[in-house]
């Protein structure tokens, strides 16, 4: 079988530029906290279903949840804090701790995610869960997560407790949301 590759639009460098959201020079694998978001492929609501503020998850959202939860088994140099699973898209807050290893982690790879970062953490959990899911749909090479990911760096101890208030509230805020497409409006993902 050949990989998924989606033909339906020509990209054109010039016409196409996909303006970066990240801060300028600034090492995304250095310890500290960050809060990122995760939206599915053309925000297809997959996970479950929001109930009287709750998040029903299904069988897909379980998958994701619980690869989520596996990230800190893979990844020695992390804390998972609060996070979601939302029908559509997924919050979470990363740690990233001090590693007293002694490796960087930094082997020389020709492209694709510093080692250890965000970037990494994003795209292993994006690819094992896109694995589990498709595996389950009997849909291989079929994505399930945009391209891209949001990404904040939290800078302070207020900056954390009003984004875990963000993330634990999500379900009860549902009806409110841009990410909900029962809602008029843009999405943010």
């Amino acid at each position: 079988m050949r990989p998924y590759t989606n033909k339906t639009m020509a990209r054109n460098p010039e016409k196409h530029r996909r303006r970066s959201i990240r801060l300028k020079d600034f090492d995304y694998s250095q310890a500290g906290a960050y809060f990122v978001t995760i939206c599915t492929y053309k925000k297809e609501c997959m996970f479950g279903d929001v109930v009287d503020g709750e998040m029903a998850l299904n069988e897909y959202g379980k998958v994701a949840e619980r690869e989520w939860l596996k990230t800190t088994q893979i990844r020695t140099n992390m804390d998972l804090d609060k996070f979601i699973i939302m029908p559509n898209h997924m919050h979470g807050i990363v740690v990233i701790v001090e590693s007293n290893v002694g490796a960087t982690g930094r082997s020389p790879l020709p492209k694709g995610p510093t080692p250890k970062s965000i970037g990494a953490i994003a795209a292993g959990f994006k690819s094992v869960a896109t694995r589990r899911i498709n595996d389950l749909r009997g849909t291989p090479y079929t994505p399930v997560w945009q391209r891209n990911y949001y990404e904040h760096v939290i800078r302070n101890e207020d900056d954390l407790s009003e984004i875990r208030e963000y993330i634990v509230n999500n379900p009860m805020k549902w009806d409110l949301d841009v990410e909900n497409p029962n809602n008029s409006g843009a999405c943010s993902c």
